[in-house]
């Protein structure tokens, strides 16, 4: 009797718990990214001077014409775009506006965008644009540090310190080469994707030159070398 009670009991309890592994499965499911392949931009842009002006969808290469540009109103300081192709788009404020914010790149691609236009702008929430967020950071860390280098070499130059001067170059050229590097391993793991080939564009290890003898040789970009 024991045992046929347990069995009860046990039944009794799967029977109730049946309904809260249903309950958990709904919310699991409505937290998911909508399966329908559409490419959603959620934004919000920081300040309530901006109210009612107007943002842009823009591609980022390509002709800017009316059929290519999406825009619309900010209304309670969010807006929203739907883009039907997979490719870079810049979004922007209106020229009258937009001092102050931070142009925003974003890959269009299947999920929801999370965009926030501000002094520094951010875009996360797919594959795509959270790979290119790291970037930004990374880019934006660099071109700090560069900057502050490039600033202090200027300095020593003008107190006739060329010895600190050119040390210092070497190490903002080592500098620049790491971050290249990154860009490039970036570009190569996202190869063949939208966000790699634009990436893949900004730091080739090669490019041709014309010698004036008329031959079309290969260089490297890094030590602008001959390849032989």
């Amino acid at each position: 009797m024991m045992r046929k009670a347990s069995i009860v009991s046990a039944t009794k309890a799967g029977k109730k718990a049946l309904p809260l592994c249903l309950l958990a499965l709904l919310l699991l499911c409505g937290c998911q990214q909508p399966g329908d392949g559409k490419c959603r931009i959620e934004g919000t842009v920081n300040g309530e001077q901006y109210e009612g002006k107007r943002i842009f969808l823009v591609p980022f290469s390509g002709p800017a014409t009316a059929e290519t540009v999406d825009s619309m109103e900010i209304t309670d300081g969010k807006f929203h775009f739907e883009p039907d192709s997979i490719q870079m788009y810049k979004i922007l404020l209106d020229y009258h506006y937009r001092f102050g914010l931070q142009p925003l790149i974003v890959v269009g691609e299947p999920g929801t965008i999370r965009v926030t236009i501000d002094s520094i702008s951010h875009a996360v929430g797919t594959p795509q644009n959270d790979s290119l967020e790291q970037w930004k950071v990374q880019t934006e860390i660099h071109n700090r540090q560069i900057g502050l280098m490039r600033r202090n070499i200027a300095g020593l130059k003008s107190q006739g310190d060329s010895a600190q001067a050119n040390d210092l170059q070497q190490r903002a050229d080592s500098f620049h080469l790491v971050y290249k590097n990154y860009t490039r391993r970036l570009a190569k793991s996202l190869e063949g994707q939208v966000l790699g080939d634009f990436l893949g564009g900004l730091y080739p290890l090669t490019y041709k030159r014309k010698l004036p003898d008329g031959r079309i040789v290969t260089m490297n970009a890094d030590t602008n070398e001959e390849i032989k």
